[in-house]
């Protein structure tokens, strides 16, 4: 497999034209579900499982499961300062380096996929209750020099974790 395809498995995010409720629906479904499908696949796995990467260079399971649960408290974070403030800036974090400490390298994975049970609870159910106002929101992203609205990371997010998930089990499977 092509380094590109390990990097991203199920290809790269590409929002739709248009973002219709039925769209909506389903992301907040994919963000419900993940955490349950994250801890699926790593059941059972050892210390030394943990620590297959899904390519060379890559993050071990063990960081895939720590930077899911790092990134998505970031995702609701940014969610709630969109709901309450007008188009703010949101603070971006060097996931790489977040990736490298102590707490993703040495931590057992357990307080990160109840982190994960947490906060896509709190999530979905934010998220359901949204209007049609609500998800045009938005907030500035400086690492990525753009507006984009609540629809749009969404959307991102489910993309996030299905992402991420593939590399669990790419690596899973090497």
């Amino acid at each position: 497999m092509d380094i590109e395809k390990l990097r991203y498995p199920i290809g790269k995010y590409v929002a739709p034209e248009a973002f219709t409720a039925e769209t909506i629906t389903d992301w907040i479904k994919d963000i419900e579900t993940l955490p349950q499908l994250i801890k699926t696949e790593v059941d059972g796995l050892d210390a030394t499982a943990l620590q297959q990467t899904y390519r060379p260079g890559g993050w071990t399971i063990q960081q895939l499961v720590h930077h899911c649960a790092d990134s998505h408290m970031n995702a609701y974070i940014r969610f709630k300062l969109a709901l309450t403030e007008d188009n703010p800036t949101i603070k971006p974090y060097m996931e790489g380096l977040w990736a490298e400490l102590p707490d993703t390298l040495d931590m057992p994975i357990s307080s990160s996929l109840h982190i994960l049970e947490g906060v896509h609870a709190r999530m979905a159910a934010l998220l359901k209750t949204l209007t049609a106002d609500q998800l045009q929101r938005t907030f500035i992203h400086p690492e990525h020099n753009r507006t984009q609205s609540i629809a749009f990371t969404i959307g991102s997010y489910a993309w996030h974790g299905k992402h991420h998930l593939a590399h669990v089990k790419i690596a899973k499977a090497a």
